[in-house]
């Protein structure tokens, strides 16, 4: 039996313009916040995320894409659990079994612990950046070694650091930053960004990557531009320079995309319009 009839709920929300052609993406949802420190309630953003992508403007005249005669398979949500354990278990078995269709694959959170278990599902030849105000490199908080705070402690611990690069960090506590240099984990910092550097640094190191895994925490952006996430942080970049830096890896091979930490109990819309301008964006670059 497959781990999507298994796993997968097959309740898709994203209006597919372009039913008649063959999908160029495969999107499924992982419903998952148990592990959530601050304001929980990321288990609703697949599918505020979806009704946000139904509602914006999909045409990219800078790319010469319409997406509105594009098919893209959405595939619903992975069975809710509450279980950290059990969660990375089936999305791992969901991720791997994917990412053999070998098109771009998008999955919409939910928490940043869940990446842990897609991440390391995908051929291990694969790049990873991340955009995130936090390392996420503790050893484990409030009891839980799989917590959203830690995904990326047990990433390095399992695959190591050559492929991963950090992107946005501005909040962070010690142990961390002695754990990124002790593994030279390449990072392009707050900083970097605000200076202008971020395109072209995010450009450079897709470049050593055959293929890449992009997660987008929305909480890299500065929360006048993406209140609704789950742990915000003051003083972020603007979405403008994200977007900068997103639309710098076109031509680049992106195999996955996640996009993570949307909490709709707090946003006035905004943060959802941006995951939802992500997936377009990314869906739009990717298209042949």
């Amino acid at each position: 039996m497959s781990y999507l009839d298994l796993y997968l709920n097959k309740d898709p929300l994203i209006i597919s313009p372009g039913e008649s052609n063959a999908p160029v993406a495969t999107v499924y949802g992982i419903p998952f916040d148990s592990t959530h420190s601050y304001k929980p309630g990321c288990r609703f953003g697949p599918d505020t995320i979806r009704k946000a992508f139904n509602n914006i403007e999909i045409f990219h005249p800078d790319l010469g894409v319409d997406l509105e005669g594009v098919s893209i398979e959405d595939l619903g949500n992975a069975m809710h659990t509450a279980n950290v354990e059990e969660m990375l278990d089936m999305v791992s078995k969901i991720t791997s079994e994917l990412t053999k269709k070998e098109r771009l694959l998008i999955i919409l959170g939910g928490e940043h612990s869940l990446t842990y278990g897609t991440y390391t599902s995908v051929p291990k030849d694969t790049g990873y950046i991340v955009f995130d105000a936090h390392y996420d490199l503790r050893d484990g908080y409030a009891g839980e070694e799989y917590s959203h705070a830690s995904y990326l402690r047990r990433v390095v611990e399992k695959n190591g650091s050559d492929k991963i690069i950090h992107v946005g960090a501005r909040s962070f506590v010690k142990e961390e930053l002695a754990f990124l240099k002790e593994n030279k984990i390449r990072t392009i910092t707050d900083r970097d960004i605000r200076d202008g550097k971020g395109p072209r640094m995010v450009k450079d190191v897709l470049s050593t990557f055959d293929k890449t895994y992009v997660s987008v925490d929305l909480d890299v952006l500065d929360p006048a531009f993406a209140p609704g996430v789950g742990n915000p942080e003051a003083v972020g970049i603007t979405s403008r320079e994200l977007f900068d830096m997103i639309h710098a890896m076109q031509g680049k091979k992106i195999s996955v995309l996640d996009i993570v930490e949307l909490n709709p109990t707090y946003d006035n819309g905004a943060t959802a319009s941006l995951a939802a301008k992500i997936m377009s964006t990314m869906v739009a670059m990717n298209f042949k």
